[in-house]
């Protein structure tokens, strides 16, 4: 394989899996009591923090050039200070607004550089689905939280103030499951790891180094949806939002499920429906009476508890407790939908979607039938076609509730935001994106400040991102040739696929919004 997959898809596959100043709720001067608690949301819960490690610039240029020949060095550029990077535990809320803690990392720039003191600004950051219950982006050794890695060269060592959760339900966090795409949690959790890390700075902070009021917030997957979500939140509340730049997330939640019922099956999505059933269940307490009622008898036993977990997945599917791709039955729940039993529209995508069917299915075809039919019955008003551009008005299906509930297309930002993706996406479809898009066109009292960068696109006359358009298509092309030459015979189509949103659209995104947030 190309040394660009070799060295990049280890190094960053990991981000699928998924003004600091100011006052308002969060702020270290205005506590907010956690429900039924003693300890204040965002209350520091040990200060001062645990330094975790100490990485130098010329350690981090060592990784980045030692990457896919200097290829990821000549994208992401040249880390200029030292960062210190702290492992902070904070007070926040779990997704039935219940006292817990969690964690996360405060990574603090350093150095003689001009950008690496003075007032620096803050990147509040939020990462991407994981089944590792022990996840520490704070731990930035190996390739298990290379995230965190990546965004210490990226920000960190380019003058930002990195606050970065690992959300509720991981790590040392006390919450028995993780509140997965639950926007009103997430967007708290962020808040409080944010209110955390400011009483954190004042020992965090070399004497040269402070708070320079700038906050950016940003995310890939799971995480572009929290980045959103936490900015729609932090708006309403009045707290600044200097930009941000959700990448790559299911913003449209109710609409990208409904999807997903129909046909549209990406890879990984046993995994993704165990956590959000789990999550939801638990956040909620009434999206089903009895997990048989959704999931087939040899998987329902210990379901709702089973993601994330310090067992590997791997283990999880060897052992039965998981199946690995069949998400639905590749039976028909009814001869109505064998079209969508799976969908085979686009047909690049059509080996995925397919892959997502079989006979050892994870949801059960009569939990399936009763989902299609109230969808049938109370469609989404943006997918799959458009009609008023939101979610169902009066969904009957308790999911369906939940889902509109959690779905996004209900604000418009009023600071500058970059949305970054691909048209192409088989895990998180573009059209997520399209339809925040179309909302704000609709919806919005004026044109919102807000910037849709489809990498996948054609690079028009002006374009900022014109160059980082035609790399990505060459890191396509290249993922499609080594597949080639290792004997695939679908010109590389289902590598590229396989490849695209957990390590080729990544990087491209992040470097994208490094410019973007650098010229706010």
């Amino acid at each position: 394989m190309h040394p660009l997959l070799t060295r990049v898809l280890p190094l960053l596959g990991t981000l699928l899996l998924a003004a600091c100043g100011g006052s308002g709720a969060g702020s270290a001067g205005s506590p907010i009591v956690v429900p039924g608690g003693d300890t204040a949301r965002g209350t520091l819960l040990q200060d001062p923090p645990e330094l975790a490690s100490t990485a130098t610039a010329p350690a981090l240029l060592l990784e980045l050039d030692s990457l896919a020949n200097g290829q990821l060095l000549s994208l992401l550029g040249t880390p200029s200070c030292d960062v210190a990077v702290y492992h902070i535990r904070y007070a926040t809320v779990g997704g039935a607004n219940e006292a817990t803690t969690a964690s996360g990392a405060l990574m603090v720039p350093f150095g003689s550089g001009d950008e690496c003191h003075g007032p620096l600004p803050v990147l509040l950051y939020a990462h991407g689905t994981t089944p590792d219950r022990a996840f520490n982006i704070a731990d930035l050794r190996g390739d298990p939280n290379a995230e965190g890695l990546v965004i210490a060269a990226v920000f960190a060592s380019q003058g930002y103030i990195v606050v970065a959760p690992n959300y509720a339900g991981y790590d040392i966090s006390t919450l028995t499951y993780h509140p997965y795409l639950v926007a009103d949690q997430q967007a708290k959790d962020m808040i409080d790891a944010l209110a955390a890390a400011r009483s954190a700075l004042p020992t965090a902070l070399a004497p040269t180094s402070t708070d320079g009021g700038r906050l950016f917030i940003t995310g890939y997957s799971q995480g572009g949806y929290v980045a959103m979500a936490t900015h729609r939140v932090m708006q309403a509340a009045g707290m600044t939002v200097t930009a941000s730049a959700p990448m790559s997330g299911p913003y449209a939640l109710a609409a990208f499920v409904d999807s997903i019922f129909f046909g549209r099956v990406g890879s990984g999505e046993t995994r993704s429906a165990a956590l959000l059933f789990g999550s939801y269940q638990r956040s909620y307490g009434n999206v089903y009476a009895a997990a048989t009622d959704v999931f087939e008898t040899n998987y329902a036993a210990g379901i709702e508890s089973l993601l994330p977990s310090t067992t590997p997945v791997s283990q999880l599917y060897a052992q039965g407790a998981l199946p690995r791709n069949a998400l639905f039955s590749a039976t028909p729940p009814d001869a109505e939908f064998a079209d969508v039993t799976p969908a085979t529209t686009p047909a690049r995508l059509a080996p995925i979607f397919a892959a997502g069917f079989g006979t050892d299915n994870l949801i059960t075809n009569s939990y399936r039938l009763s989902f299609l039919r109230d969808a049938q019955a109370n469609p989404d008003g943006g997918w799959p076609t458009t009609t008023t551009g939101v979610a169902a008005v009066n969904p009957g299906l308790r999911l369906r509730q939940v889902l509109k509930q959690n779905d996004l297309r209900n604000w418009t930002p009023t600071a500058p935001m970059l949305l970054c993706g691909g048209n192409e996406d088989p895990t998180v479809f573009w059209f997520n994106s399209q339809l925040m898009e179309g909302y704000w066109a609709t919806h919005a009292p004026a044109s919102p400040p807000v910037t849709m960068l489809d990498l996948d696109s054609s690079a028009s006359g002006g374009d900022a991102y014109a160059d980082l358009k035609s790399r990505f298509a060459l890191a396509k092309q290249i993922a499609a040739a080594a597949a080639v030459a290792q004997g695939a015979t679908d010109g590389g189509d289902a590598a590229v696929a396989d490849a695209y949103h957990a390590g080729l659209l990544p990087p491209f995104c992040v470097a994208a919004v490094r410019t973007f947030f650098a010229s706010r």
